[in-house]
């Protein structure tokens, strides 16, 4: 089993430049432990015009920092909202990250679900599903060196290459799924494997998708052994005792789970039918939120000691999980994230 660093969310006040700190000092410092210590990755995401996530708007850009600090862990994008940018510019700038890392890079794929989000690009959002899939075969070629047909500025077509070449001909690829099976199947059609979370999805649902996924891998045309590789993303704080850890994280994951209320809702997290949360009562939002804590916190992420968060790795490692990205930035102060991370890596050596 595989252990890798997950960002998505807040910075805590340990990144609050205005009290004489740097917002990416949780990011840096997580990753130079992940090298350190033997994590397979740090993934960071793509996020726009929302202060939750908003630290990351461009992954290549974190990678490319990350690249230079470390040595040898993966740098990945979790993800790459692919509809929002041409290939040509992806493969371009990941292959700097290549480059500048010595060939760590690998990337998953979102096809995105923010509307807002496609104001940088509003003509993709219909298609965002099937142009993901595209950008996902097109960036993979343009990394092994081949040409794009292309309309140049004056409307005619040419052949053009991405520059510079990667230090490796083979891109690690994953596909994003939110939980929808067929996400699931579409990327095991490409011989990509499949980054998820648990919002929004139990581990029993999860067991079912993974078995599609693997039907999908061993179907493919041109099937070489290749067993696939499934990556789920937990929230994670690690500590030496449970009812301090559950204290420690209530408030900033109800906040977090708070501030994604319209996805939970929306998925059945919190229940078999779909709500608008705009018309609940505040004491309902606390219900569901609590409901939604409880959850995360006995089975839905590594949240307490390393033997309750063992018990986790085991079942999801019996469902088929091929590495765990674990979410630390969701909203603890920065120097209580980095101290806990001894007791992850405590926890990971235990799956060597």
């Amino acid at each position: 089993m595989d252990f890798s660093l997950f960002y998505f969310g807040d910075d805590g006040d340990g990144g609050d430049a205005a009290a004489g700190g740097n917002r990416y000092d949780l990011v840096l410092e997580g990753a130079r432990f992940a090298d350190e210590n033997d994590f397979t990755a740090v993934w960071t995401p793509e996020r726009h015009f929302h202060p939750f996530g908003g630290l990351y708007p461009n992954p290549s850009v974190t990678g490319a920092a990350i690249a230079a600090t470390t040595r040898r862990v993966g740098i990945r994008a979790g993800s790459v909202v692919a509809p929002l940018h041409h290939p040509l510019r992806i493969a371009e700038e990941w292959a700097v990250v290549d480059n500048i890392s010595g060939g760590r890079v690998g990337l998953a794929f979102a096809s995105g679900w923010h509307a807002v989000d496609f104001a940088l690009r509003p003509e993709a959002y219909e298609d965002r599903r099937q142009l993901m899939l595209d950008a996902a075969e097109q960036v993979r070629a343009l990394w092994r060196g081949e040409e794009m047909t292309v309309l140049d500025g004056a409307g005619e077509e040419k052949r053009v290459r991405a520059y510079p070449p990667p230090v490796r001909r083979h891109l690690p690829l994953w596909i994003t799924s939110a939980g929808g099976v067929e996400t699931f199947r579409n990327a095991g059609r490409l011989g990509a494997g499949v980054l998820t979370h648990l919002l929004g999805q139990d581990l029993d649902e999860l067991a079912a998708k993974i078995a599609a996924y693997h039907e999908a891998v061993r179907a493919r045309p041109g099937a070489d052994g290749w067993p696939g590789h499934v990556v789920v993303m937990v929230h994670t704080f690690l500590g030496e005792d449970d009812d301090a850890a559950r204290e420690l994280v209530r408030g900033p994951l109800r906040a977090y789970l708070r501030s994604s209320l319209g996805l939970l809702l929306g998925s059945g997290v919190a229940g078999a039918r779909k709500i608008d949360p705009s018309r609940l009562r505040e004491k309902d939002v606390d219900f569901l939120v609590d409901r939604a804590f409880d959850r995360y916190f006995d089975d839905g992420g590594l949240l307490g000691t390393v033997p309750k968060a063992r018990r986790v790795v085991e079942r999801m490692r019996g469902l088929g999980v091929d590495e765990v990205a674990c979410l630390i930035d969701f909203g603890l102060p920065a120097k209580v994230v980095l101290d806990g991370l001894t007791h992850l890596n405590e926890l990971r050596k235990t799956f060597v």
